[in-house]
């Protein structure tokens, strides 16, 4: 892999997934072909700015970093806040730039009205083939809606301008022919998801690759064991199962994760509380609606 390549990049989150597959990377570079980059989304834990110090040192490497297009912050609230996940964030944002109401109503009369909008309403009114393109896939989330429609701007763009269009600008602009990035099978999610394989090739040119995707959970651990990996503090300290953009409503311990943040990174706690206040109150409406739904059967 890295004698057919001439121009590697690799994407370092700081996360203990990412401190396997650099571990991996810099045992086999040999000629020195890698260059190490760290997205700078504008909303980091202050322990994973210190590891990457850390690793810097531990492996004599440097670690680019790049800033967001347009940070989170500056995302959230021009675009809208992120809700539950990726998919239904840019559903809902489809929905919403057509002046969706959040009707109950057939595809067909829907359609009529809102002609702009097919993909999103086929995800509204279940008509995907796949129920994971369909709004039934998060139980009761169309009857929230339904009961209660979003006051706020809902979107997905934190992540395609903090990461996905940074990458891209950077690839074209570096010349590389290969992107190495941690993404594991047994993770699941969309990310894990929507790859097939380690190694994919694509038409830009730039192929891309993943160490660790066939790593199992077991497989992980012993590799860190064996070699000694360090993980941040967000893990040894702050006792976080996963690293990533501080406090994204995205994750399912969000709320877990807020008081983290409130004990070790106080600052942190009132910023994300102000970009994801709106997001955080939706999520905690909705799985209280949820449980009385499911308490009603």
């Amino acid at each position: 892999m890295m004698i057919s390549t001439k121009k590697i990049i690799c994407a370092i989150s700081g996360g203990s997934d990412s401190d396997v597959m650099l571990d991996i990377c810099w045992r086999c570079d040999q000629n020195n072909k890698i260059d190490y980059v760290w997205y700078d989304t504008g909303l980091e834990y202050q322990a994973t700015k210190d590891h990457l110090r850390f690793l810097e040192a531990k492996y004599g490497v440097t670690i680019i970093h790049k800033k967001a297009i347009k940070s989170i912050p500056y995302s959230c609230k021009n675009f809208g806040e992120p809700f539950l996940n990726k998919r239904v964030s840019d559903y809902m944002q489809r929905l919403q730039r057509n002046g969706f109401k959040w009707e109950d109503e057939d595809f067909d009369t829907l359609y009529q009205r809102y002609p702009h909008c097919k993909t999103a309403l086929g995800w509204w009114c279940n008509a995907h083939q796949s129920d994971a393109f369909n709004i039934r896939r998060n139980k009761w989330l169309k009857e929230f809606l339904v009961t209660n429609p979003p006051q706020f701007k809902i979107s997905f763009n934190c992540c395609e301008y903090a990461k996905k269009k940074v990458v891209k600008s950077l690839i074209k602009e570096g010349k590389y022919d290969l992107n190495i990035f941690g993404i594991r099978k047994a993770e699941g999610g969309v990310r894990a998801t929507a790859h097939k394989s380690c190694f994919d090739r694509r038409e830009d040119g730039c192929d891309d690759y993943k160490p660790l995707f066939w790593y199992s959970n077991d497989d992980k651990q012993e590799y860190e064991v064996h070699f000694g990996i360090t993980h941040s503090e967000c893990y040894s300290k702050y006792g976080l199962k996963r690293t990533g953009c501080a406090g994204c409503p995205y994750g399912r311990d969000f709320e877990y994760e807020l008081q983290i943040i409130q004990n070790y990174e106080p600052r942190l706690f009132v910023g994300v509380n102000n970009i994801f206040g709106k997001s955080y109150e939706y999520t905690r409406r909705y799985k209280e609606f949820c449980k009385e739904q499911n308490n009603c059967k």
